[in-house]
């Protein structure tokens, strides 16, 4: 038997039994467009990494000056960094407003503009006040993409390659990380020591992404969910029919259509209308709070790993494994490769496959050998950073361990924390509070991110570097029970069958929620073959089943652009009992009692 590229494809990323078509090219349009979004916080990071180091901006806002003690330049430093960090934390809580009143595509568009303004009043700056202004407002924008894109990705993505789709947003940090890594090590080589250039034209990189995302949104298809959840039923199924590549009253369609219904009908009786008020009711009701405190556990423990304060010091830490001058920038790159190849790696062939719970396991591992390694060589040999510090023989080959390190503590971050960081939150909450939800969690993620960034420069002062990476190894064995007994296996499900998980027993959610609460939605139920026919031995051997299919089909086409309401009409003719009518179209009949 030879190598069957499409069987190889549907094994590892439609195990469903999904149509093909729903594999597009105007899927990808929109994976490509809100994945690449992730570049903005990379790129930010990446800049104020090199820019720091740069000659000219030191220079320019004080962080040369002969004057000012180690502490001050250490403060300084960390303000400079971490403005960003405050920004996003408005913005990440103002990108819930915008997302749910305007929708996913126009709040993109908007972000754009915002984001390309405050560039342009960073590059221009010529003292300390406008270049925090510029960064602040930068955060603005840098907040608001981590809501706008992961939700996005979640309610456009097929279940099967939502975690993949997700995955491409978090890669694209570190494809904005390499590239601003790569142009400051340009720049210190062929640009001279005291020109602005130095650290201008790494920064002027934004606003070149900027334009290419605006001008790609024009091309993208609006969430189907959004429209659903302002009463846009027509336009919803017009957006999910073309995104999904299927006619309007195809069965895949009508369930995955039913399926959000019902889970806003459900959330309309229990909770009332999506006022502000409501919302917090909902947010704080037993199984969607559980999903809050995942989310924010995530982010407490990941902020705190050591893996932001690597990618921001980075040339710093390269300093003490005995590399100097430009060679420390060019060492810093490699941090960019290693993170982006692994983040893409973990995208298309783990999270959906393995899952998001080994991957996480695999990746806090792997993080915790390697921070426990580079700790221990640089409280073996503290002072390899000082100038005429001259290293053994013994001793070098122990640093080009401990630089190795860092990089694997790279693809450990990427292949845990940072695979489920942005993909979780937006998966697992229902449509009415996902992206409040989302925006509470990424605003802990910049509060905590802010906080990481301020106080690593003083920890490596009075914990030494050593002391510091040993505390990030403490914070990562806690995060690897944490995660054994908290979070439940969500990878393959409907992001609409959440609820069944979420109201198990808290005890019982991480460890056996999967197995406990299958995924029982329309969506999950509808099967297909190769040739994109309904598979009924493939699906669960029921009659209702096959009634489901006919009926939702036939209901849909007859019907127009109705949903479940009009699908009930023709499943009552063949069921005896409401409950029957109920198991019919995939609900529970007792939850609703």
């Amino acid at each position: 038997m030879g190598f069957n590229k499409q069987s190889w494809r549907s094994r590892l990323y439609n195990s469903s039994g999904a149509p093909r078509e729903i594999f597009n090219y105007r899927l990808y349009i929109c994976v490509f467009v809100f994945g690449i979004l992730g570049a903005v916080r990379g790129l930010d990071e990446g800049s104020i990494s090199g820019s720091i180091a740069a000659i000219r901006f030191q220079e320019r806002f004080g962080l040369s000056d002969p004057t000012k003690s180690e502490d001050a330049i250490a403060e300084l430093k960390s303000n400079i960094a971490s403005m960003v960090q405050m920004g996003s934390i408005p913005g990440s809580l103002f990108a819930f407003l915008i997302v749910d009143r305007i929708g996913r595509i126009r709040s993109l568009q908007l972000m754009c503009v915002s984001w390309i303004a405050a560039v342009i009043i960073q590059i221009t700056s010529k003292s300390l006040g406008q270049l925090y202004a510029g960064r602040f407002l930068e955060g603005l924008p840098v907040g608001a993409s981590v809501v706008i894109g992961p939700t996005m990705m979640s309610e456009l993505a097929p279940k099967d390659i939502r975690g993949l789709c997700n995955c491409m947003f978090a890669g694209a940090v570190y494809f904005g990380v390499m590239l601003e890594y790569f142009t400051h090590y340009a720049c210190a080589v062929h640009v001279p020591d005291h020109s602005d250039n130095q650290w201008i034209i790494p920064t002027s990189l934004k606003i070149m992404f900027g334009g290419i995302i605006l001008i790609g949104s024009f091309f993208c298809v609006e969430s189907p969910r959004w429209l659903m959840k302002q009463g846009r039923v027509d336009d919803a199924y017009k957006a999910l029919s073309k995104v999904r590549n299927l006619p309007r009253d195809h069965a895949y369609v009508v369930s995955e259509i039913s399926d959000v219904q019902d889970q806003i009908d459900y959330y309309q009786k229990s909770i009332g209308d999506a006022t502000i008020w409501n919302l917090f009711k909902e947010l704080f009701s037993k199984s969607v709070f559980y999903r809050l405190y995942i989310g924010i556990g995530c982010q407490l423990l990941g902020q705190w790993s050591g893996a932001n304060a690597i990618t921001i010091y980075m040339p710093e830490l390269v300093g003490l494994v005995g590399y100097r001058g430009t060679r420390k920038l060019l060492m810093t790159a490699v941090l960019g490769i290693v993170k982006l190849t692994s983040s893409y790696c973990t995208a298309f062939f783990l999270i959906d496959y393995l899952g998001r719970k080994k991957c996480l396991y695999m990746g806090i591992t792997i993080q915790m050998v390697t921070i426990l390694y580079f700790g221990l060589f640089v409280a073996i040999v503290p002072n390899v950073d000082q100038e005429h510090y001259v290293m053994t023989p013994s001793e070098s080959k122990a640093g080009v361990g401990a630089l190795v390190m860092l990089y694997l503590s790279g693809v450990g971050w990427t292949m845990g924390f940072n695979s489920i960081q942005y993909l979780i939150n937006s998966e697992m909450f229902p449509i009415r509070v996902r992206s409040f939800g989302t925006a509470i969690i990424m605003c802990f993620h910049f509060l905590n991110q802010y906080g990481n960034t301020k106080a690593v420069p003083s920890m490596m002062i009075s914990m030494k570097h050593s002391g510091t990476f040993f505390f990030f190894f403490g914070v990562l064995a806690v995060a690897l029970v944490w995660c054994w007994f908290t979070i439940p296996e969500i990878a393959g499900r409907s992001i609409e069958s959440m609820e069944e998980l979420f109201s198990l027993p808290w005890y019982k959610i991480g460890r056996q929620g999967a197995q406990l609460a299958p995924d029982n939605s329309g969506v999950n139920r509808v099967r297909f073959d190769e040739d994109g026919l309904i598979d009924r031995e493939a699906m669960i051997e029921s009659k209702r089943d096959e009634e489901f299919l006919e009926n939702a089909t036939q209901a849909s086409s007859a019907g127009g652009l109705t949903h479940k309401d009009t699908a009930n009409t023709s499943i009552n003719e063949n069921a005896s009992s409401s409950d029957e009518v109920d198991v019919a179209i995939g609900n529970d009949p007792e939850k609703k009692q």
